[in-house]
């Protein structure tokens, strides 16, 4: 007994110096990081210069270690100390919870910069790189405020410093960059038995019965034997758990599977092979053809020109139709050999991993310049290479910290509304089953009262009170009436889902004959929700539509072209397909029945049309690629493509395109154009822009976007701007997706200070998307209106008819769409979703609607959020608001 006082007070007194010594270590380490500064010699190695005050608090406790190795850019390095931890204050103050859950909205914080600055050194230029024409090493002090994330490339053992740590239990710690291999399993041969039981005794019967089982285990109050209820319980469970396991050893081989591909890293010098799960964050990557990312990688160069890649993201967002990215033009450059990527010593600085997968935003820097990057530099996780021979990357995220891992979350116990039903069904039952034995108890304590105290033949030799004999019955009853608990009801259920997934699979009205697809039921455990939907709410482009974009009208300077018209410009009764066999680029499958746009362009007398075609063919992100002699494009939106091709074969051919020019056939003429700037489209932008330089010197700025968007920015000296709105109309009416197309000339000296606001917003360490936004805004102003394009995305086989089965089985329908409400109710009305007996209310029209207990089919058309068009489509739907 002494010795265990004497452990207990031992144990509780390191723990208290333990205690004290973070808090302290903790505490100075904060002065440590705001108290010293570090100076770089032109050798690259580094000297630590702590503040007197630090080392009068300090003195005889710290030691510095040697420094690390040299790198280049320089970076600001926290020696080691005997007795201090040197991590910055939010790595202490941040817990493994609050890390594993970062904020999406907001860049991750972090204060470990110095308040001294490093010597001043100006960065070189790169032509046709956006970068900074500031300090780089005062650019990465701001950056390192917000961007907390730090990959350095061939150095493992960087991650090791101490400031890289988190403490996971008391004073153990790990690296904070996660391991490549991934995990979506649920159970492990340890966990296996208690997580699953755990699960399964969430249930009501189950649990009720486990209960019951210990009650028969009381000699004083059980009626029946033990192993009666212990042999069905077994055998629920066993069936359950071997279900499971099945299911969980699936994902084991699955997981085993992905963590064992291979790809080549460089190891000791050399692209060597290596699995996936023995790949870390920093280390360079070979991918060839085919393959699929491994991690979130930097694109740093590839076999195609200007460094392109190809990526398939069909495991991402479900998108077939290729995406490409570009490597930055100075590591497109200078990485190509395998002993260039072997000495490649860049540093990245950028965001904490989230899940958002179309954003990314950080800083590159090498050899003492600072290069910005975006989410077109990285590669994802999940994303195929196609249409590449092979690329070359830096690992930024791994494992569980890339974006696909952090979107897909834990693999949860997924509870259908039956189960929620069969337990609410079951406590209810367990209540009347309490009811029902407490009545019979209080029965039978005054029958014991009554008659049994009086009646010797029914003496048990046990002198029990009858109020005490009623309690012992009341859990006997417990035990008799366990029969009214369906425990087999839930063996049911399982075996019906089990049979219903394969008549799911075997459904030969789902099955596709052109691909030879039939449905696969990946999980008996959601099957009859299927029958329970009451909304279904879906997208139109891709969804609804056969996502083939084909370019049918157009208006240039208020005049519509695209009916079925000689070269006179007379209506034709009878169709007839332009011959394009003039131009030498005309794409085979192109149809156009204008006779008349062409006369007029092969004319040349039109300016206007000139640069209506000259913009299609500028201002777009589509790549070519050319086998065999022909041109093939690469567009990362079926509308860009369109777009382009049209172009092609009215004789505006895009040819090829650089990091900073692009080359274009006009009518026969091959010309280059130096690209100064791409003004990007987004959802909030919905229009982007391209600023080149001409051939006479001049500068222009194309533009193309949504009508709303343009008008807003257009000169008020527009004359043909009526005569385009009216044309707009007529293509929505057509349910055809419009555009508008603009441009305006720059002055060089507007541009030039112009260009340094993009250049210093396009490495804004924080709010980078706001700022290029708001710098976009001051370029993209007094456009001049050249005219519109209307494109056709035609409905896919079945849908009118898929849509009208689904109403009847009282299902309602949302559809959301991009379009003019003018389109969207034309698609509505072809896709039978709308009919004639159906109200159509626009925005705040819903309230003239509303009707006490009346239900009225409506569609209303809410235009809050977005000025022009998320148009939402509701059919049968009570008169609801959708604002």
């Amino acid at each position: 007994m002494q010795f265990g006082k004497l452990l207990i007070l031992a144990v509780l007194k390191v723990f208290s110096i333990w205690c004290v010594v973070t808090v302290w270590n903790h505490q100075v380490s904060r002065n440590l990081t705001r108290s010293h500064f570090v100076t770089v010699s032109p050798e690259g190695s580094f000297s630590f210069h702590p503040s007197p005050s630090l080392l009068s608090s300090c003195s005889g406790c710290l030691s510095v270690a040697p420094p690390l190795a040299s790198a280049s850019p320089p970076v600001p390095v926290v020696p080691r100390a005997g007795v201090l931890s040197m991590i910055s204050e939010r790595d202490s103050e941040t817990t493994f919870e609050e890390y594993s859950h970062p904020n999406d909205e907001v860049m991750p914080y972090s204060d470990d910069e110095t308040e001294e600055e490093l010597d001043p050194r100006q960065p070189g230029a790169e032509t046709g790189q956006a970068q900074s024409n500031r300090d780089p090493q005062e650019s990465r002090d701001t950056l390192r405020k917000d961007c907390s994330w730090q990959v350095k490339a061939n150095d493992q053992h960087f991650y090791q410093q101490p400031q890289f740590k988190r403490t996971i239990f008391l004073c153990f710690k790990r690296s904070k960059y996660k391991g490549n291999a991934i995990k979506t399993y649920k159970y492990n041969p340890i966990t296996f038995l208690p997580l699953n039981l755990f699960e399964q005794f969430k249930r009501a019967a189950n649990f009720y019965f486990l209960v019951l089982l210990i009650l028969q285990s009381i000699p004083q109050i059980t009626t029946l034997s033990w192993y009666t209820t212990l042999v069905p319980l077994l055998l629920v469970l066993g069936i359950t758990a071997v279900k499971d396991l099945v299911d969980d050893i699936a994902r084991h081989r699955m997981d085993n599977e992905v963590n064992n591909r291979r790809c080549e890293v460089i190891r000791d010098g050399r692209f060597k092979s290596t699995k996936w799960k023995d790949i870390k964050v920093g280390d360079i990557l070979r991918l060839k053809k085919n393959t699929f990312v491994p991690a979130d990688i930097l694109l740093l160069s590839s076999s195609e020109p200007n460094s392109l890649c190809y990526v398939e993201t069909a495991e991402l967002d479900g998108e077939t139709n290729l995406k490409f990215k570009m490597a930055l033009e100075v590591t497109h450059r200078y990485l190509q050999e395998e002993g260039a990527m072997a000495n490649f010593d860049g540093l990245v600085e950028c965001e904490e991993p989230n899940n958002r997968l179309d954003k990314f935003a950080g800083t590159l820097f090498w050899r003492n310049t600072s290069y910005s990057l975006d989410a077109d530099k990285i590669l994802l996780r999940g994303c195929k290479i196609r249409n590449t021979d092979f690329c070359h990357g830096m690992v930024i995220f791994a494992g569980a910290d890339t974006k696909i891992m952090k979107n897909s979350g834990k693999t949860r116990f997924k509870r259908t509304k039956i189960d929620s039903l069969m337990n609410y069904m079951v406590y209810t039952i367990f209540i009347v089953l309490i009811l029902l034995s407490a009545g019979l108890a209080i029965g039978h304590t005054y029958w014991e009262q009554q008659v049994g105290n009086s009646s010797w033949y029914l003496y048990d030799a046990e002198d029990f009170s009858p109020p005490y004999r009623g309690f012992l019955n009341f859990w006997g009853y417990i035990i008799v009436l366990n029969t009214m608990v369906p425990i087999s009801l839930y063996v049911s259920v399982e075996v019906i889902r089990f049979v219903q997934s394969y008549f799911i699979n075997w459904d030969l009205q789902m099955y596709y004959p052109e691909k030879d697809t039939a449905a696969k039921a990946r999980t008996t455990t959601l099957n009859e929700q299927l029958g329970q939907i009451h909304y279904i709410f879906s997208d139109k482009t891709g969804t609804l539509t056969q996502n083939i974009m084909t370019f049918k009208k157009c208006c240039i300077n208020g005049q519509r072209y695209g009916d079925c018209r000689d070269g006179a410009g007379q209506l034709q009764s009878h169709p007839e397909q332009v011959d394009f066999s003039w131009n030498v680029y005309a794409d085979g499958k192109f149809s156009f029945y204008d006779h008349y746009l062409i006369e007029q362009i092969r004319a040349g007398k039109d300016p206007e049309i000139h640069k209506f075609f000259f913009l299609l063919a500028i201002c777009h992100t589509v790549m070519v690629d050319i086998s065999d002699g022909q041109l093939n494009y690469q567009a990362a939106s079926p509308d860009e493509g369109a777009l382009v091709t049209a172009a092609r074969n009215f004789g505006y051919v895009f040819l090829s395109r650089t990091q900073n020019t692009i080359t274009l056939s006009e009518m026969g003429t091959e010309r280059t154009y130096d690209v100064l700037a791409i003004l990007d489209f987004n959802s909030d932008r919905k229009r982007m822009s391209v600023i080149v330089r001409e051939s006479g010197g001049n500068i222009r700025l194309y533009c193309k976007g949504a009508d709303t968007v343009i008008y807003e920015r257009l000169h008020p000296r527009n004359p043909k701007r009526e005569a385009t709105e009216e044309a707009l109309d007529v293509f929505a009416s057509e349910t055809l997706r419009t555009l508008c197309l603009c441009y305006r000339d720059i002055d060089p000296e507007e541009f030039e200070a112009w260009n340094k606001k993009f250049l210093e917003a396009s490495v804004a360490a924080t709010n980078r998307d706001e700022a290029l936004d708001k710098v976009y805004e001051e370029i993209e102003e007094n456009l001049i209106l050249l005219g519109a394009t209307a494109i056709e995305d035609k409905l896919q086989d079945g849908v009118p008819e898929t849509i009208a089965r689904l109403s009847k089985a009282d299902i309602k329908i949302w559809v959301l769409t991009g379009d003019k409400k003018e389109t969207a109710e034309n698609i509505g009305f072809s896709c039978e979703l709308l009919t004639d007996e159906t109200t159509i209310c626009y925005g705040e029209d819903t309230r003239q609607v509303e009707s006490p207990g009346k239900t009225i089919p409506c569609i209303t058309l809410s235009l809050r959020f977005v000025p022009q068009a998320w148009v939402e489509l509701s059919r049968s739907l009570p008169s609801a608001k959708l604002e």
